[in-house]
């Protein structure tokens, strides 16, 4: 055993025995303040304490309205101010011993983040991670590709930013509904969805890779986004008036005279910031020593005093310019652009290949999914975009997509959809059309179809 390794053992040990002496504490407090429950959580810290409960709060679909955060000292002492998403108060529930369980489970081991196609083998299914350059029509080859080589998918979430494209896709084998083990199918359903990654453009980040351990879909999702680089270019991307209005505003700057480095954020609130934007601090290595989130009307307002793990504040204007564009990367990923359709129906083996066949078909483009089954149901969320041009999707390609698929089945939940008649369906079909027939000849020369025609 070389000396790290020792070295490692010996912390883990040391922490173990640290976490036997002092456990973490939680406390519901439902008196302290009208409108929100207070969750105070004090245990020793240790490296991703803070991920670790905002996490769990996040998983149990609460909203964090207020946070204050401190770890200096080798103790780790929050109190989040915490709604339901209908802005009630919550009752205790399993919160306390959720908190407790993620603060006191042995740390987990790092894993690469250079790959971009893993298959990971569960208890329950097989778990395959994807990333490489966005394209029209990628979802529906990934999901065409795993319905021909006999996988059934049972959920999946996607994400696109930037040009870039990362999912996370839970499948089991079609005949019996396990997971897949057998080496030579994993490695042959690798290989197929690396080529299809890579198309004729991505030649140099798509890679194969096979992933151990459990898995956090959004933890994972962000992690892969973030190893892709998803950040890089922001500052050359030209921005709509209204996208220059929402953008986050992000500053960095040191504080001589204490050491730290202090981030503020501020930005449009959602559910899942605070989460989104811990998990990108601890992805790039560096550890929240005290943090205040207010968040005030639809604003969102976070303030956080950071060092590297090695002690240092940021030190360089290249560092510190890489911190705005990584913080507001990780705000944007799951900002959702496009109508939002919303798909219920029976599920069954190739729905997910026929429906992303039919958006492809008629130009549009997946920005974002979320794909789950429910008993026999499936439940699957898409937000759509125009595959041509940044232009919001005619309201008639979207009622021609419905008709195909089924008005009962696919509905659209988008405030700002019009049923008015579009000015340019001819051309925008005939691009649909283009699209089909790009994606159907990749899929011949797969061996995936029977013919391109």
């Amino acid at each position: 055993m070389d000396h790290w390794s020792t070295s490692l053992g010996v912390d883990d040990e040391f922490e173990k025995l640290v976490r036997r002496v002092n456990p973490p504490r939680v406390t519901v407090d439902n008196d302290s303040d009208d409108k929100a429950t207070l969750i105070k959580v004090d245990s020793a810290n240790k490296r991703g304490s803070l991920l670790e409960v905002v996490q769990v709060l996040t998983d149990l679909n609460l909203i964090i309205r207020r946070a204050y955060i401190s770890s200096d000292g080798g103790w780790f002492m929050d109190v989040f101010h915490v709604t339901d998403k209908y802005g009630n108060k919550v009752h205790e529930g399993n919160i306390s011993e959720s908190i407790q369980q993620s603060l006191g489970q042995r740390g987990r081991s790092c894993r690469s983040l250079a790959r971009c196609v893993g298959v990971e083998s569960a208890a329950e299914h097989t778990t395959i991670e994807l990333s490489g350059r966005d394209r029209p029509g990628l979802l529906s080859e990934v999901f065409a590709v795993l319905t021909d080589l006999k996988c059934n998918v049972v959920a999946a979430e996607v994400w696109t930013h930037n040009s870039r494209m990362a999912s996370v896709v839970y499948i089991t084998d079609q005949t019996n509904s396990s997971p897949i083990q057998d080496p030579d199918r994993l490695s042959n359903i690798k290989q197929l969805l690396l080529y299809v990654l890579k198309g004729d453009r991505d030649k140099r980040s798509a890679n194969t890779a096979v992933s151990v351990g459990s898995t956090h879909t959004e933890r994972r999702l962000h992690q892969m986004m973030y190893a892709d680089r998803d950040y890089d270019h922001l500052n050359t991307l030209v921005h709509s008036a209204d996208q220059l209005r929402t953008k986050p505003l992000v500053t960095v700057e040191n504080c001589v005279d204490k050491g730290y480095t202090v981030v503020n954020l501020s930005c449009a609130d959602r559910p899942k910031l605070l989460f989104d934007t811990v998990c990108t601090l601890t992805d790039m290595q560096y550890v929240v020593f005290h943090a205040t989130i207010i968040t005030e009307g639809p604003q969102a307002q976070q303030e956080y005093f950071i060092r590297h793990m090695d002690g240092c504040p940021i030190s360089s204007e290249a560092e510190r310019q890489r911190v705005i564009h990584c913080l507001e990367a990780a705000i944007k990923r799951r900002t959702s652009e496009g109508i939002r359709l919303e798909l219920c129906s029976e599920d069954r083996v190739g729905l997910l290949t026929d429906v992303t066949r039919i958006f492809r078909e008629n130009g549009l483009s997946v920005s974002r999914a979320e794909v789950t089954t429910r008993g026999t149901q499936a439940v699957n969320v898409f937000y759509v975009t125009d595959a041509s041009s940044s232009n919001p999707v005619q309201s008639q390609t979207v009622e021609a997509v419905r008709k195909e698929i089924g008005l009962t089945i696919l509905r659209v939940k988008d405030d700002t959809y019009s049923t008015s008649p579009p000015d340019q369906q001819t051309a925008r079909f005939s691009l649909g059309t283009l699209f089909r027939s790009r994606s159907e000849k990749f899929l011949y020369n797969l061996g995936l179809i029977k013919s391109c025609s």
